[in-house]
């Protein structure tokens, strides 16, 4: 770890993470490289060394950024409601998941590379974003549906995560994607996140509408 204050270092982290969400919208995780993310920082890509030792860290790194900002919302969906009927509730959440693009597209394509070729203290750091997301949206069931028994919830948890997994790849495509989508007659490809999330949430909570 390089010598000088926490808030330093913590800056630096930031400002790696965010070269590489920039790079990540125009380019492929393959493509992206040390070298590239060096080069969108104020100091040298040997220094990026110092806080992640394999791009996969930083990416890592990333997602976790992700899901802290996904649970902030939640949170703030908790705090502003006393009540929400499925209706509501399925509309915010579809909202503020619209909002992470880059969350869904790095758990659907890149999740394995990012977990096989980071440390173990990143690994663990990551999982704890993880299972506080987890944790916040069984909170969110437990305060706007109580009719909902624990295992209500774990269905639900259970059948909504692994669906954020596929999301990304119904609502982006390349054009090259697009086209073979064309010639081999597959109709779709143009919903959005929204429009793919809330009705597959309203299809889990309808039952327990009060």
């Amino acid at each position: 770890m390089p010598k000088g204050s926490e808030e330093l270092t913590n800056a630096r982290k930031d400002e790696i993470v965010n070269a590489c969400a920039v790079l990540y919208e125009t380019m492929s995780f393959k493509d992206i490289t040390i070298r590239d993310i060096g080069d969108k920082t104020s100091f040298t890509r040997t220094s990026i060394y110092n806080y992640f030792q394999t791009k996969e860290e930083i990416f890592l790194a990333l997602l976790k950024r992700e899901h802290d900002a996904w649970i902030a919302d939640m949170n703030e969906i908790l705090q502003q409601n006393t009540a929400m009927d499925a209706e509501a509730f399925a509309e915010a959440l579809s909202r503020i998941l619209e909002k992470r693009g880059c969350m869904l597209k790095l758990m659907s394509m890149n999740i394995y590379d990012m977990e096989v070729n980071s440390r173990m203290e990143n690994l663990v750091d990551f999982k704890k974003s993880y299972a506080a997301a987890f944790d916040t949206l069984g909170k969110c069931l437990q305060k706007f549906f109580p009719s909902m028994r624990e295992a209500d919830r774990k269905e639900f948890l259970f059948a909504f995560f692994p669906f954020l997994l596929g999301i990304h790849p119904y609502t982006t495509h390349t054009e090259k994607q697009l086209k073979a989508m064309k010639q081999a007659g597959v109709k779709g490809g143009d919903c959005t996140i929204y429009e793919l999330t809330k009705p597959f949430l309203l299809r889990l909570l309808k039952s327990f509408d009060e």
